[in-house]
């Protein structure tokens, strides 16, 4: 059986990653996709590495037909998708890839954007969409919030670990490399190859990163008690990845076996040996995590080491992972690609 989807908002980088890992998907169908600006389009204009793909032309959402939709993926612009999926018929299931739904106490979301919730209805229904640790939630949802690729990177590193005991709870500190794709599509002076080119930089320091919020719900959630980690995001001169650095305290061989059993049934996620650290290229483009635990030479302190592609695993790929379970697909199905290498 075929599964017709929609994009809305394809035409920012995760729609078109989207529609690379659609396109070849046996049991989704691109039946309608919109833009707001370049609707009207034909996504070849917009995308030309997608020109040997047929697509429908890019459509205002008002203007798309939702009656054969099975399933839309949001990929819309932070607070935008509270009031397009208020509009939705309710037998159209959703995963929404912005931050609107991630945060499920509202005072925390208007606390990290600064806005009250416009859907708080909706916002009740929706699943945390991290799928190995939300499988069965997401299989019968109707709404599903992607994680932010940040924090789906810090989480990945740390959830077994917090879930049980093996680390000390108030000492984490995550350090976060990330990809410049991470920040959108949108011109932006500081993301010109002539300020970002030979230049890193930290931002949201200082405890003003909007993904920690997830973090603090997650880790939180995971230790049955208050948990606030320490996160500083690097931008770094590169197309897509994150690498994550998580220092804590606690011994590292146990930390690996805990990690190590967690994921042992995971397909999406690879435990290296004990002491092997993870690069982002063997990741680029893909679903796959991989992460490594190293001992320091401080006893009792280790580093975990996390990567994923921010695009794929950290939100297309984990959205279509969402779908495919929500659809009644194989969880892997169109998501077992190879990594691009070199």
């Amino acid at each position: 059986m075929t599964h017709k989807v929609a994009i809305l908002g394809a035409s920012g980088y995760t729609g078109a990653e989207l529609i690379r890992l659609i396109a070849t998907h046996p049991g989704l169908e691109i039946a309608a996709l919109s833009a707001d600006r370049k609707a009207g389009m034909e996504m070849v204009e917009v995308y030309p590495h997608l020109r040997h793909l047929s697509l429908p032309v890019l459509k205002r959402i008002e203007e798309l037909d939702f009656a054969g939709i099975d399933l839309c993926f949001c990929a819309l612009p932070h607070a935008t998708s509270q009031a397009v999926i208020a509009t939705l018929p309710e037998r159209v299931k959703v995963v929404d890839l912005s931050a609107d739904f991630r945060l499920r106490d509202l005072g925390e979301y208007e606390k990290w954007y600064g806005k009250p919730h416009s859907a708080p209805d909706l916002q009740k229904t929706a699943v945390y969409g991290l799928t190995e640790f939300y499988r069965e939630e997401i299989r019968v949802a109707r709404l599903v919030a992607g994680t932010g690729c940040n924090a789906a990177t810090g989480q990945f590193s740390l959830i077994p670990a917090i879930r049980a005991g093996v680390i000390d709870l108030d000492e984490i500190i995550i350090d976060m490399k990330v990809g410049v794709s991470g920040a959108g599509r949108s011109l932006k002076e500081n993301l010109l190859q002539a300020e970002l080119g030979e230049n890193w930089y930290a931002y949201g320091t200082g405890g003003r990163h909007r993904h920690l919020g997830e973090f603090d719900q997650e880790f939180s959630r995971a230790a049955g008690r208050r948990v606030e980690a320490q996160f500083t995001p690097t931008l770094v001169p590169a197309s897509r990845g994150i690498l994550a650095a998580s220092y804590v305290r606690g011994d590292a061989d146990v930390i690996h076996a805990t990690l190590s059993q967690a994921y042992a049934k995971e397909p999406f996620v690879t435990m290296l040996p004990l002491g092997q650290v993870p690069a982002v290229k063997h990741v680029r483009a893909t679903n796959f995590v991989h992460i490594g635990v190293v001992a320091e030479r401080r006893s009792g302190r280790a580093t975990i080491h996390a990567v994923l592609d921010n695009l794929t695993k950290g939100s297309a790929g984990q959205a279509v992972q969402n779908a495919n379970l929500m659809l009644g697909e194989k969880e892997t199905t169109g998501l077992m690609l190879s990594p691009v290498y070199p």
